[in-house]
């Protein structure tokens, strides 16, 4: 009988450091409830057959000849060239694949990190890669950048692969250093996917990153991350709209490091406040909000057991993330859940806290 290797990895909610990743910038994720379930059974051939409980149809390819599809088999053929490209090649083979996620596409909780991160641990096992746990975030970024053609930070991956669901992963993006916070005990956080969903390839997004790139380079600088406060008036005298983007990563790397402090403070309403201006921050210089998704901001954040909201995610579309009264997270967020879908034309759904 065939041996088959199973693995899972959470989807992940950014609490706070937006589109900094790839400016080498800081990040404060955390996972959550949701799963993608993976089942891989080697083969003795190179080939690769794999179907999801999430798409209509199953996909094939052969180990070598990888090639872009546009759709969700992509993120497989990208990790088996990634492995590849990087030495793996001949310990590497066949492998029926089954995937089933309860994570939901295009809601900014990466979905695909989570389907990347899980193959990629089965495939650790069933064939005996010496990868960590750093390594296989790298190769799941490297799969999504350079051949599902999503230009994402490191974020998701490191997120996905280190993270767990009762502390935030405090993340270096520059040096990849990290390390775990617990997160707040007196406070609940609230999930709501607003109905609208984005895709990180259509470009928007990687029309963001070249902006960020070109505005360090009018800089002077490798990254954005270069740049801190008495920096920004002289980021401001570059064209617009580069100089609100510079300074959207420049606030928004402060945000995380004060948050940092808030959290290891179990200071609150401090951290609801910061979420409030971060949002204000990726709606107003980055421009990555939409009014859906800002209507269901303010709801929350005129919620009475709300401290603060923002949005997380890439942007276009996905979730919001709030911090909630200790114990009245999911009454919250029902609430505002509610009067979203009676002021909009969208279906909300309530993901975290799940239901009991």
């Amino acid at each position: 009988m065939a041996v088959k290797f199973t693995s899972t990895a959470p989807g992940r909610v950014n609490l706070i450091g937006e589109h900094t990743d790839y400016n080498g910038g800081f990040v404060l994720p955390t996972t959550i409830p949701r799963q993608t379930h993976v089942e891989l059974t080697p083969r003795s051939d190179r080939r690769v057959q794999a179907d999801s409980a999430n798409a209509s149809a199953a996909g094939e390819y052969a180990l070598g000849a990888e090639q872009r599809r546009g759709d969700w088999l992509d993120y497989v053929q990208g990790l088996t060239w990634a492995l590849r490209r990087d030495g793996y090649g001949e310990q590497l083979g066949g492998f029926d694949l089954r995937i089933n996620s309860d994570v939901p596409l295009g809601a900014g909780l990466s979905s695909s990190a989570s389907l990347e991160v899980a193959v990629l641990r089965a495939v650790r096992e069933a064939f005996g890669l010496q990868l960590d746990d750093v390594r296989l975030a790298r190769l799941g970024q490297r799969a999504e950048n350079d051949f599902v053609g999503a230009r994402c930070g490191i974020m998701d991956q490191m997120a996905v692969s280190l993270a767990d669901g009762s502390s935030a992963l405090f993340l270096d993006t520059r040096t990849l250093e990290f390390r775990r916070v617990p997160l707040a005990r007196d406070a609940d956080l609230v999930v709501i996917h607003s109905g609208v969903s984005h895709d990180l390839t259509a470009g928007d997004y990687n029309t963001r990153r070249a902006e960020c790139e070109a505005a360090a380079q009018r800089l002077g600088v490798a990254q954005l991350r270069d740049l801190v406060g008495e920096d920004l008036p002289r980021v401001m005298t570059i064209e617009d709209p580069l100089g609100r983007r510079a300074r959207h990563v420049i606030t928004e790397d402060a945000r995380v490091l004060e948050a940092l402090v808030a959290l290891e403070d179990g200071d609150v309403r401090r951290l609801g406040n910061l979420f409030n201006a971060s949002h204000d921050s990726m709606r107003d210089d980055f421009e990555v909000s939409i009014p859906a998704v800002d209507l269901l901001v303010s709801l929350a954040q005129n919620d009475p057991e709300i401290f603060g909201a923002r949005m997380t995610g890439g942007g276009f579309g996905g979730s919001v993330v709030m911090l909630a009264n200790r114990g009245r997270g999911r009454s919250a967020g029902e609430r505002v859940a509610a009067a979203y879908a009676e002021r909009s034309a969208f279906s909300p759904s309530v993901l975290v806290p799940p239901l009991e």
